[in-house]
């Protein structure tokens, strides 16, 4: 035999035989590689057990003329989708399904080919005859998240069941074939190819924890599916609502095959090893009362049935002539017949779903009602969205609102269009993981947030997903004051004011921002102003102005509140209700106003979460200065401040509380704040409260400075050594028991006189030994400050403190990326900002996460070149660009290294939106949408919760 060389890029790789199998194969793969795609791929929006997300996976075009591409059903899905393939020669082009089937891992994806006119793709061709035991194959796709991986294999098995998998999604009533290439996430949808470039299966899934198996799927059924499709005619599908299984025939036999039958069946199926036998019926469905689990079945329709593909076959044309099917079956030793109606898969795999008050509903799905054994009816939900009252974000079956039956979504939508905005809403509900209990949850319906419902609907002829508004929110019922029951309390007299003064508060914010990773926090605030409403509660439930917030006052009483002030740098927020709303007596709490020392006795009452009360008698074992480590992301962290310890568990395991003296006066807040993945409580002494609260009793807003650094303690023993005098330590000694100075840890921004590693000596002439001395930083421009730096006492005059104008007030979305100013976290991490533009949250399924070179705590600094140093910069550079069109982002990591990316607008799903803090608006904040070139005040049409 005569040799060839192969040579890639003019080197010689190999030197193969001329007509050996290497070169054979050499020549195949060389094919199949132009028909293979690697596919990056959306979910904007959760659908039929699918979360919202991103991904990446493998197709193969299996006409070229037209741009259809098979790949998965669990790639395709049934829900939205959005995506592009990318072809061998790096060309790229969008892609939209045209099929996925209800069963069967099976899905086609279009392509404009005479958009992409690079596109040199050759389609496969689908041979699903051909596969057999111990033939050779090759997986070639996108295998790990490469771009093209050639994997080696050969079949094993062609009779196996399907295999399970996580999550919802699951193939059955097939046989899967099985093989040994070792093939990983990516793969999936990859061709399964033999020596002559027929695809002969479809890559599925497979195994990696015990072996290297891989699953794939036979191609009978998307090579019928494909040639319906190119022939103008519908994929009818037929089912009977029942899910079979392989059985060997000996196991057939103890279910009670007899010998006669088995005769007949091996007569007309020679080479069978196997039968079919009913697992599961779908309650209430057209096989429940007829067939039973463990049935065998025999003949349908007159025909000896052994293999999935005959009963398909069968089924499919009956549904296409609407018929019945006629199923023979074995059940134990008798043998029994039935007609059983065979339904439309179709009809029972959703194409639609509502969204309203940020959470998504559809009819329940087959796939979903055979994973969990349920009827195939009522209610799903597939995304509950800023309603953590749930539990999850998905997998819940609504049973009733209101106490009104919702059997299916039509009267679903009915029942929720008459409920007006802020109604309390009560669901009934099961979880699917937990079908026997009826759960019960009460939720306030947001209607502002967002406020049109709308119903979102499959279009398989554009590839789009059609919107329609069917209901604008009734406004809200206007609230009455409601009155408290009077209970006895049996609570320490010490603590039984304060506990009538703590109110639950629940915070839900509409969009992410100021990098937090959560939309909802509940905690336990305290009335500190009952004439007013005014309630100080921990930042770490209400961390900014844009949430929605309510109060719970004394159990029983529901008003809504409103954000007012927000301390910089320790901890607390306070926000306030209409006490006029409320007819109970809710007692102001008396602060100390002295000192706190170590050691004494004192009560503590607290909760954890929005829990029962509980009280103990304890001591303050330590007064601290209060050291948080920076975050990542970014996020707001307590500073400058001392905290008080105490000699309790309860401490650590309540997240708010106050600590009494034992005559009953507020000497100290506990809070709590992140730390790391961990959560931080601290204890805020009353006394850091004093001048905002007088402030807020006089009916002001403070308006407040912040310190130009972050300070830690220092021992005076480490400040000896760093040069300071044994007058000044005699100083410290005499004033506090710690012996400890401030020293800055952190400049915060901008310049400044100071600099790290000064320790503070005095403050406009007092001396600083714990945090509570620079409390004149807070409300003065400027302060004069002498300090000890490298040995040397300074005298610094007119140190300038620091405005605190860095609450968020302005927020961009652009594909799906949620920008706005850095906000004070930032700013106190990073000295010199690149830019005033910050990633600070970036949405599931969006443009924006599919790109992989622009994260979260980024920066912007240009759009298609043009620099963009504010917000409003971005959304005038990105108004330029059409929808559906990439545009160029350049841009700062938060580690200060530059990036220049490519993002697509998208318009559909992820329009262009802008919200403003507005005082006038109802809820603080007005939105404003940019979609099809026009401005739209509110909500556009198009795009879903934030």
């Amino acid at each position: 035999m005569s040799t060839v060389d192969v040579v890639e890029d003019g080197v010689r790789t190999m030197t193969l035989t001329e007509g050996s199998d290497a070169e054979i194969w050499q020549r195949t793969i060389e094919k199949v590689i132009r028909s293979v795609v690697s596919l990056r791929y959306a979910q904007p929006h959760s659908f039929d057990g699918d979360l919202a997300g991103v991904s990446e996976a493998t197709g193969f075009v299996v006409d070229a003329e037209t741009g259809y591409i098979l790949t998965n059903r669990h790639v395709v899905g049934t829900g939205p989708f959005w995506g592009r393939a990318v072809f061998h020669n790096q060309e790229e082009a969008d892609i939209y399904p045209v099929y996925r089937d209800p069963v069967h891992d099976f899905g086609i994806l279009r392509y404009e080919p005479r958009a992409s006119p690079h596109i040199d793709a050759v389609p496969l061709e689908l041979r699903p005859d051909i596969a057999e035991v111990g033939l050779p194959i090759k997986v070639i796709g996108n295998d790990a998240g490469e771009r093209l991986s050639i994997l080696s294999g050969f079949i094993s098995r062609i009779d196996r069941n399907t295999p399970h998998y996580s999550g919802i999604y699951r193939d059955f009533n097939t046989c899967y074939y099985q093989a040994n290439a070792a093939a990983t996430g990516g793969s999936s949808g990859s061709p399964v190819v033999n020596i002559d470039g027929c695809a002969v299966a479809l890559q599925a899934g497979g195994r990696l924890d015990k072996a290297s198996t891989d699953y794939f799927l036979p191609l009978d059924a998307p090579f019928r599916a494909l040639h319906r499709i190119k022939s103008g005619l519908p994929v009818t599908r037929g089912d009977v609502q029942c899910r079979f299984v392989f059985k060997p025939l000996e196991e057939c036999r103890r279910l009670g095959l007899t010998a006669t039958w088995e005769t007949e069946v091996r007569a007309a199926h020679p080479k069978t090893r196997n039968m079919l036998v009913a697992e599961t019926v779908i309650a209430e469905g057209l096989s429940d009362g007829k067939i039973k689990e463990g049935d065998i079945v025999l003949k349908v329709n007159g025909k000896i049935i052994a293999t999935f593909q005959q009963l398909e076959n069968l089924l499919d044309a009956a549904v296409e002539a609407q018929q019945t099917a006629h199923f023979v079956l074995q059940r134990g030793n008798s043998e029994i017949e039935h007609d059983v109606s065979v339904g439309d898969l179709h009809k029972i795999t959703p194409d639609r779903f509502v969204s309203v008050a940020g959470a998504g509903f559809h009819n329940l799905s087959y796939q979903i009602a055979v994973r969990y054994g349920v009827p195939c009816k009522g209610v799903y939900m597939c995304e509950s969205g800023n309603n953590p009252e749930f539990g999850g974000r998905c997998g819940y079956l609504i049973q009733s609102v209101n106490n009104k039956d919702a059997p299916d979504l039509d009267q679903f939508v009915d029942i929720m269009k008459d409920l007006p905005d802020k109604a309390r809403v009560t669901f009934g509900y099961k979880a699917l993981n937990d079908k026997h209990t009826l759960h019960n949850v009460v939720i306030t319906l947001n209607r502002r947030w967002p406020a049109a419902m709308k119903m979102v609907t499959r279009n398989d002829v554009s590839g789009q997903w059609d919107f329609e508004v069917v209901a604008d929110p009734l406004p809200a019922i206007p609230p009455q004051p409601l009155a408290a029951p009077v209970s006895p309390s049996t609570l320490h007299p010490a603590v039984r004011e304060i506990s009538r003064a703590m109110v639950a508060v629940s915070c839900k914010m509409p969009i992410y921002l100021e990098g937090l990773g959560y939309r909802h926090r509940k905690g336990m605030g305290l009335a500190v102003d009952a004439a007013r409403g005014i309630v100080l509660v921990s930042t770490v439930v209400v961390p900014h102005s844009f949430c929605d917030i309510e109060i719970t006052i004394a159990g029983s009483i529901l008003v809504n509140g409103k954000f007012l002030f927000i301390h910089p740098t320790h901890g607390y927020t306070l926000v306030q209700y209409d006490p006029a709303l409320v007819l109970a007596e809710i007692p102001n709490p008396t602060f100390a106003a002295e000192d706190i020392s170590q050691g004494i006795p004192v009560m503590f009452a607290g909760h954890s979460g929005t829990k029962n009360l509980t009280c103990t008698p304890t001591t303050i074992t330590r007064i601290v200065h209060l050291t948080i480590p920076p975050l990542s992301p970014p996020c707001y962290r307590p500073m400058n401040l001392d905290s008080i310890g105490l000699d309790t568990r309860l401490g650590s395991d309540c997240d708010s509380g106050a600590v009494m003296s034992l005559d009953g006066k507020v000497l100290g807040i506990w809070l709590t704040c992140k730390s790391g993945n961990n959560t931080a409580r601290y204890g805020l002494a009353a006394q850091a409260l004093a001048t905002v609260l007088a402030h807020v009793q006089d009916g002001d807003i403070p308006e407040m400075r912040i310190p130009p650094a972050e300070f830690s303690s220092v021992s005076v023993a480490d400040a000896r050594a760093m040069g300071l005098s044994e007058e000044w330590m005699q100083k410290v000694g005499e004033k506090d028991s710690r012996h400890q100075l401030l020293m800055v840890k952190r400049l915060l921004g901008g310049r400044s006189k100071l600099k790290e590693r000064d320790v503070l000596l005095t403050l406009n002439g007092e001396l600083v030994t714990k945090a509570a001395d620079i409390d004149a930083m807070y409300w003065n421009e400027t302060v004069d400050l002498a300090v000890l730096r490298n040995s040397s006492e300074l005298s610094l005059e007119a140190v300038d403190t620091i405005a605190y104008d860095t609450e968020t007030a302005h927020a961009v979305s652009i594909g799906g990326l949620t920008l706005a100013r850095p906000h004070l976290a930032v700013r106190q991490q990073i000295k010199d900002l690149p830019s005033e533009v910050y990633i600070t949250a970036c949405e599931w399924g969006s443009p924006g996460s599919m790109c992989k070179d622009v994260y979260a705590t980024s920066f912007i600094t240009h759009i298609n070149n043009a620099p963009t140093d504010t917000l409003d910069d971005v959304l005038r550079e990105t108004l330029k660009v059409p929808d559906n069109t990439y545009f160029r982002i350049g841009g700062v990591s938060f580690h200060s290294v530059p990036f220049v990316a490519t993002l697509k607008r998208n318009d559909r799903w992820f329009p262009i939106r802008e919200w403003h803090r507005d005082v006038s608006a109802p809820d603080g904040w007005r939105q404003t949408t940019y979609q099809d070139g026009e401005t739209v005040e509110g909500e556009g049409l198009y795009g879903l919760p934030y």
